[in-house]
């Protein structure tokens, strides 16, 4: 049984959205600290909803914030729960991607993913296993979890990865890693490097990631 997600909404009023995009916050956050983002890009993006749901938990290692499963070498948790965590969290968020695609009135595919730490994790493992492709995934700051398990993808939308050079909790060697790890897998695959940037969305993040949108999602 999954877990109700609330979410804020921004953007085109229901009903006259052509797209949707939904931001997928990091870990100890929740998704008022994302939703801002719409602000930037909705003067770009007339015609898309944007949704950031919270994470279906409390955070263990911020009790103030939420997780989408726990992280082991920061709460004590082990492997299992995280793994099972992962699992849980991919179901709760494809049942509020589906219900809000059937709520905006849209196709699946008018749908794109924007993550951002823990968010990125979670956007990479659940889009290709979704039944129809969404228009795109940015992942930022993240990294992609269990690449040797690219091989159930069900389909392969494109990705853009960003991640900055300073980044002190996700290294940016991942996003080298997930990138490598896509490509061979035959996902369109793009990238840019903030430049002195830590573990945050730097304005130029946020550039190519309306960059990104803008070039897929419906007009």
């Amino acid at each position: 049984m999954t877990r109700k997600l609330t979410s804020g909404r921004k953007g085109a009023a229901l009903g006259q959205a052509r797209s949707m995009v939904v931001f997928v916050h990091g870990y100890g956050a929740d998704g008022a600290d994302l939703l801002g983002l719409a602000d930037a890009l909705a003067a770009h993006l007339p015609h898309t909803a944007f949704y950031s749901p919270d994470a279906p938990e409390h955070c263990a290692g911020a009790p103030m914030g939420r997780q989408w499963f726990p992280i082991p070498w920061i709460d004590g948790s082990s492997e299992v729960a995280a793994h099972q965590g992962l699992l849980a969290a991919a179901d709760d968020l494809n049942a509020f991607l589906d219900e809000k695609v059937a709520e905006e009135g849209l196709a699946p595919e008018a749908l794109a993913l924007v993550g951002f730490s823990q968010g990125a994790m979670m956007s990479l493992h659940v889009a290709p296993r979704r039944q129809t492709a969404v228009a795109g995934v940015v992942a930022i700051s993240g990294r992609l979890l269990s690449p040797e398990l690219l091989h159930q993808a069900v389909v392969k939308p494109p990705v853009l990865l960003i991640h900055g050079d300073q980044d002190p909790v996700v290294p940016f060697e991942d996003m080298g890693l997930a990138g490598n790890a896509l490509v061979a897998a035959g996902f369109e695959t793009y990238g840019h490097v903030m430049k002195g940037t830590g573990h945050g969305i730097a304005p130029d993040g946020l550039s190519a990631t309306l960059g990104f949108l803008a070039d897929r999602l419906p007009k």
